[in-house]
């Protein structure tokens, strides 16, 4: 390995130390009580050097949340090359995202960061500036996912998207507030809050007449 590749990759693994850092740093204190000075602390850096790599810490946040958006669509890619309804999606979406909130943080994160940066704003806009493409690509594929129940006739064809889409975010985002005020272990009465409402908001988008014993989200 040459002078350059080696350089390369002590900066792209110092920039990954300094991620985990204030990922750690987050679950311990919160968002807003995070300093980059306390980054630097916790990576053993100086505050100039955290500096070189982010501008401030707005922009630090903005790509923990696009790193972990990033692990939600690579592990959901699979699914949409398959092809399956829409209805069978959104419930293999529903599943995983379960998954990853229940073996990773990185899902807790994405929701912290994002309502830290978008304070007093509704979790999702669609129409805002794209800020955190990642993210909004989740958004977006969550949106298409309902367009398709309406195309397939399981939703309401009256039903307004990207407002379901806000519906379904919120509570999530919701729920994920409410599981960083406790420890890891106890998260597990949230997943239950969250699969209970997420049944009833879904309940609630089927077209009339729709046979809803099939929107049972456990069931495939």
């Amino acid at each position: 390995m040459g002078i350059t590749e080696r350089r390369e990759r002590e900066k792209n693994e110092r920039k990954k130390a300094i991620l985990n850092c204030a990922k750690e740093l987050i679950l311990t204190h919160g968002v807003g009580q995070v300093s980059m000075e306390d980054i630097a602390r916790k990576a053993e850096l100086s505050k100039a050097t955290v500096y070189l790599y982010f501008a401030g810490k707005d922009d630090l946040f903005s790509e923990i949340c696009e790193e972990a958006a990033i692990v939600f669509l690579d592990h959901f890619k699979p699914l949409f090359e398959a092809g399956i309804t829409g209805l069978r999606a959104l419930k293999f979406v529903w599943r995983g995202y379960i998954e990853l909130f229940g073996s990773s943080n990185d899902m807790l994160i994405v929701f912290l960061v994002r309502n830290f940066l978008f304070p007093g704003q509704p979790f999702i806009s669609l129409e805002e500036e794209n800020k955190t493409p990642h993210v909004d690509a989740i958004l977006g594929m969550i949106k298409s996912l309902i367009d398709q129940c309406k195309e397939e006739g399981v939703f309401d064809p009256d039903l307004d998207s990207l407002m379901a889409t806000r519906v379904l975010l919120t509570m999530f985002s919701n729920a994920v507030d409410n599981a960083a005020r406790v420890p890891s272990q106890g998260r597990g009465m949230f997943v239950e809050e969250i699969a209970r409402a997420f049944q009833v908001i879904i309940y609630g988008f089927a077209r009339e007449g729709f046979d809803r014993s099939l929107l049972n989200i456990m069931s495939d």
